[in-house]
């Protein structure tokens, strides 16, 4: 089975906001088996625009990861993370 990836670019506008997101997001995380490979930290925008905010997520298949996107549990954090950043979300599939 080939394993998919989040990529996520997001730019938080309410830092005190954001972790209930995380909090909120957690659940469709874990019953869908997702791995966080970068989660923030340090980057470097050589092309485009670029976000503050880099995430991937690794999912043990295509499937897991729309499923999880498409989840009640991550429908509920999308509410929150639209009201607190801005940001893009793209499914990839891996090699």
């Amino acid at each position: 089975m080939t394993k998919a990836y989040w990529i996520a670019r997001v730019d938080v506008n309410d830092q005190d906001g954001y972790p209930l997101y995380v909090e909120t997001a957690k659940p469709a995380f874990q019953r869908f088996g997702a791995v966080f490979l970068a989660r923030g930290g340090k980057t470097n925008a050589v092309e485009g625009p670029g976000r503050a905010r880099n995430v991937i997520i690794e999912f043990p298949s295509f499937q897991d990861a729309v499923d999880c996107y498409n989840s009640p549990e991550y429908q509920q954090a999308v509410k929150v993370r639209q009201k607190v950043a801005d940001g893009e979300i793209v499914i990839v599939e891996g090699i």
